[in-house]
């Protein structure tokens, strides 16, 4: 494998800290992708002939056939997924075989092959992510007129509604789309031709097999080709971000199923049991996904941690950018799939929603906008005089709209009976028509307007 250079062959604990195929098989479509393109090319400008490049192309095809029928030998002795393909190649096709790597190194190899992977990988999980939004779409034109409590602090807010609170995650989701989007575009250049840092003197044609694997063009500088990969690190950026929005969703879901709350059910599609208790439902599925930002934020931090003092070019380090970047885009899938399956799973119930929307007062702020708009209040006097209503409802021990007119005007005397048009959670969320607001009309109106979008 390293030719002349090397009497003797690694130790074995060389060995097995060298070697990355248990790992990096993984990218062995992006690997052959870019050989086939690499070899077209080198026929293309005159290097390799062209029945070379037929034996390469057919020797090539034929060890892609192997692989996906899991009958390839991958071997740790060739350390990687690029020799292993080379020297099945050069068994395969013989001499023509060996010219393949003309023009190239494994450092810009692996550099397009992490290229490639991501970016097969951001179009996977853009899918996925256009699903979730699409289940919470669904899920929110069903529910624009639900109400629910609204919180902050976790404490009782405001009305709102259940299809309001979704749509607020389909807001999210689709920046996290954006970002993986940004990310695709940013990195969408090919390294393949910068060689091992310097380019080569061979007359190769790198807008020639960038056209070929779908870039936009070759990169500009060979140092940067194989020493950077600020590209993975964006990608795991975006990911951990998702995760964390994902993961904000399942508390909630964990919250809600809680029989304190019962606000939404959960079928055993995506609930477990207890070894001991036989009534328990736990919510096994949403706190996995909870609990998936802690490995996806870790691979980035890793990432960047490998990265931070390696002056250029390529250094072997570099190798250890890949199982956390394969780990979290696959967590990654695997959240958004079990996210998607939830909300497609789970029956809110309306009438505990209903209930809970009322409690803590959460139409005080509705009965201050009444005293601004009806009795020409400033709103820090009408604060002032709903705070101590509240408190008078709170010393009876009923809710706001459960004092008497008499009541009211001992605490304010020109209230008039039109208040009570006010103290109700289904008025409280029909006023919120303010663009964004939580109004149903406003509610169904954006769900059309995402179903739309995500035609």
């Amino acid at each position: 494998m390293w030719g002349g250079r090397f009497a003797g062959g690694p130790s074995a604990i060389m060995g097995a800290i060298n070697a990355s195929i248990g790992f990096d098989r993984k990218m062995w479509r992006q690997d052959i992708r870019g050989s086939l393109a690499h070899a077209a090319m080198l026929a293309h400008v005159g290097v390799i002939s062209a029945q070379d490049e037929a034996a390469i192309r057919d020797g090539l095809n034929a060890i892609a056939a192997e692989i996906e029928a899991g009958t390839f030998q991958f071997r740790e002795d060739l350390e990687d997924i690029h020799f292993n393909v080379e020297a099945r190649l050069t068994e395969r096709v013989g001499e023509a075989g060996k010219r393949l790597h003309t023009g190239r190194s494994r450092n810009d190899q692996v550099a397009l092959d992490v290229r490639l992977w991501v970016r097969d990988a951001i179009d996977g999980l853009d899918a996925q992510v256009a699903d979730v939004m699409r289940a919470l779409v669904a899920r929110a034109a069903e529910h624009a007129d639900t109400v629910m409590p609204g919180f902050t602090h976790l404490q009782p807010a405001q009305p709102t509604t259940f299809g309001h609170h979704l749509l607020a995650y389909v807001e999210m989701l689709s920046r996290d789309r954006g970002r993986m989007a940004d990310a695709r575009r940013r990195m969408n250049e090919s390294p393949l031709g910068a060689a091992a840092l310097c380019g080569t003197g061979f007359p190769i044609d790198r807008h020639m097999t960038a056209a070929a694997l779908g870039f936009d063009g070759p990169t500009r500088n060979s140092l940067d080709s194989v020493a950077s990969r600020d590209f993975a690190i964006e990608f795991l950026s975006a990911c951990a971000i998702c995760a964390t929005n994902l993961s904000r969703f399942a508390e909630e879901i964990v919250i809600w199923t809680n029989p304190y709350f019962n606000f939404v059910k959960l079928s055993d599609a995506f609930t477990t049991g207890s070894s001991i208790m036989p009534q328990k439902r736990n919510p096994d599925a949403a706190e996995l996904v909870r609990a998936k930002p802690g490995r996806i934020t870790g691979a980035l931090v890793g990432l960047l941690t490998v990265m931070k003092g390696l002056p250029l070019t390529y250094g072997k380090d570099m190798q250890e950018d890949k199982e956390g970047l394969f780990d979290a885009a696959e967590n990654l899938a695997l959240a958004l799939a079990a996210t998607a399956g939830m909300v497609r799973d789970m029956r809110p119930v309306t009438d505990r929603l209903e209930s809970a929307a009322g409690a803590g007062f959460s139409t005080a702020t509705d009965l201050a906008d009444w005293l601004v708009r009806e009795l020409k209040f400033p709103f820090r006097d009408a604060h002032h005089v709903t705070g101590r209503l509240v408190a008078a409802a709170e010393g009876r021990g009923v809710d706001l709209s459960a004092l008497t007119i008499e009541e009211m005007r001992a605490v304010e005397p020109r209230i008039h009976p039109g208040v009570f048009d006010v103290l109700s959670v289904g008025a409280s969320v029909r006023s919120r028509t303010s663009y964004g607001g939580t109004a149903p009309a406003n509610v169904a109106a954006m769900a059309r307007e995402w179903e739309e979008r995500l035609a």
